[in-house]
């Protein structure tokens, strides 16, 4: 099928009243998101069952209407780990692409790797070769050859065709319902995370007391602000080490602060009465209002049987057709012992809930209270481990 190349507003209008009548839109997003704080759009590629178009941002302009023809009803919206799509979704016009398809996340509920790439989804399903000649190219930078385009149209001229694939699998594991239910969750979280401050993903801030938490917390406030005003990224600004260095010293001492081997840069020294501001702040709090370390204290024994039944759950899912990460890992497991052991009631587990209960959660249950065991049943299968109801499992010895 050839290809559309759009670089007009002229061109584009006319191309967005022809999507708005499409059934199925499959589509991708070439970006550069290393230099500024949020991911800049250098292209759209987009395949219905009609037609094959590229639109040009940079030549086109304002491509909201684009993003609102995604979000109408009545048609099906495809993608391969959409997580930055929808995220320029939503920064356009507030709303999600309608009725989500993520090859991705489906492939996962299918037995196939999570997350797994599009070269080997393509290669998997549907005996595609994609090659890799572009993976590095600077899609700021005009003209763009036809190589470039060609490989930027290849991530997603096979996405229907890979939807079709994985939606018959999905209907004969009678995982339709799975699927909507994950890219409900899957939607939930991305359009969250816009809104949620994300200090606690800072590297390195384990282990911190709480009146530290507090101030990494203010410094990220502070680097967030300053990276969203000068729209570079927030490591410009200050780094994660560094934050985490003037959280551990807990002082507003500009001295002291200067000390810090990495604060010598001259944009920091200029932001030293900046920083010293937010580190004091947090120094003020009252004690009820620092923030709690997530770490959960729990019995040794509890990290043992989540260890050992992190591995019987990626042998269950191998034999169930399901990616073991996509159900859940051995953090997800701990929290389900914890939780149905009493010592963790704030909040239903993961795999307490929907498809993963009825599939993994009710098993763990049944292994806890000792109504299924464990055991090896051949070495040498790909799945050697056997789930055994407890009236199938040898009585009980006393030693007198």
């Amino acid at each position: 099928m050839s290809h559309t190349h759009i670089t007009t507003a002229r061109q584009f209008d006319t191309f967005c009243d022809e999507l708005a009548k499409a059934e199925v839109i499959a589509f991708d997003t070439e970006f550069v998101s290393e230099h500024t704080y949020r991911s800049q759009l250098c292209l759209i590629q987009i395949c219905t069952p009609e037609q094959l178009a590229v639109i040009d941002p940079q030549e086109v302009g304002d491509v909201t209407r684009f993003w609102e023809v995604l979000a109408e009803p009545a048609h099906q919206t495809i993608v391969h780990s959409g997580r930055e799509e929808l995220g320029f979704a939503l920064s356009a016009v507030g709303r999600l692409p309608a009725d989500l398809f993520d090859v991705q996340i489906a492939a996962g509920l299918v037995g196939d790797d999570y997350p797994a790439g599009y070269g080997s989804l393509l290669s998997r399903w549907l005996g595609v070769t994609k090659h890799k000649g572009e993976t590095r190219t600077d899609w700021r930078r005009r003209p763009l050859s036809r190589q470039q385009l060609e490989y930027a149209l290849d991530d997603v001229r096979y996405l229907i065709p890979l939807r079709d694939k994985m939606v018959a699998r999905l209907t004969k594991l009678k995982r339709l319902e799975w699927m909507q239910a994950e890219m409900q969750d899957f939607q939930t979280e991305v359009a969250a995370i816009r809104t949620r401050e994300r200090w606690r993903r800072i590297s390195g801030i384990s282990g911190l007391s709480a009146r530290s938490l507090a101030i990494a917390r203010e410094l990220w406030r502070w680097r967030d602000s300053e990276a969203q005003k000068r729209d570079i990224p927030s490591r410009f600004v200050l780094r994660d080490d560094l934050l985490v260095e003037l959280a551990r010293r807990r002082t507003a001492d500009v001295r002291q602060i200067r000390a810090v081997r990495g604060m010598e840069r001259r944009e920091l020294e200029r932001a030293l009465p900046k920083i010293a501001e937010h580190i004091q702040l947090a120094l003020d709090l009252p004690q009820q209002d620092l923030p709690q370390s997530e770490r959960r204290e729990v019995p040794n024994q509890i990290n043992v049987l989540g260890q050992f039944l992190s591995t019987a759950l990626t042998s269950l899912c191998r034999q169930l057709e399901l990616a073991g990460a996509m159900v859940g890992t051995a953090s997800d497991v701990r929290d389900l012992i914890a939780f149905r052991l009493g010592f963790v009631t704030d909040e239903t587990p993961a795999l307490a809930r929907g498809w993963r209960a009825e599939v993994v959660g009710t098993l763990i249950d049944d292994l806890l209270a000792g109504k299924l065991s464990i055991r090896i049943a051949d070495p040498l299968s790909d799945h050697p481990l056997a789930f055994e109801s407890g009236s199938e499992l040898p009585a009980k010895t006393t030693q007198e």
